[in-house]
């Protein structure tokens, strides 16, 4: 059996701010349907991913601002950082997990410095809170 992820729901106040929000981020808008006042739904997906996000009006009972915790896997943070902070989105510092070997939960501020998988990363939030952690994965 193939499960695969393809949507995830964020509960946002305001629907116009999330998605100039996500725009920014580079995500293409897939569909923004509101075929009456109570409903609407907006779908975006990150460049280079198979899921996507959606949010709007009528979708979740979900307090705005409580997905916690969700990543988005980049092959170059620093490039990465660079590229948000220049389009004006609050991007947290750069850090790395130490001590790699133990994953003790301390971390270091920069880069990895051998820029092991999975242990670079910072983090942003949208408009409503919700949480991103930008993670470096080089392939």
């Amino acid at each position: 059996m193939e499960l695969k992820l393809e949507v995830v729901t964020l509960a946002v106040r305001d629907v116009d701010a999330a998605l100039a929000f996500y725009t920014s981020l580079g995500f293409t808008l897939d569909v923004d349907y509101h075929p009456r006042e109570d409903f609407r739904v907006v779908q975006l997906t990150p460049p280079g991913s198979a899921c996507s996000i959606q949010f709007g009006e009528g979708l979740t009972d979900a307090a705005p601002g409580s997905a916690r915790a969700n990543y988005l896997v980049v092959a170059d943070l620093e490039a990465a950082h660079e590229e948000l902070v220049a389009r004006g989105i609050k991007v947290g510092d750069i850090r790395h997990k130490t001590p790699i070997d133990t994953w003790a939960g301390d971390f270091a501020p920069g880069p990895d410095p051998d820029h092991r998988p999975y242990a670079t990363m910072a983090d942003l939030a949208d408009p409503d809170g919700n949480t991103w952690t930008l993670q470096e994965i080089r392939h």
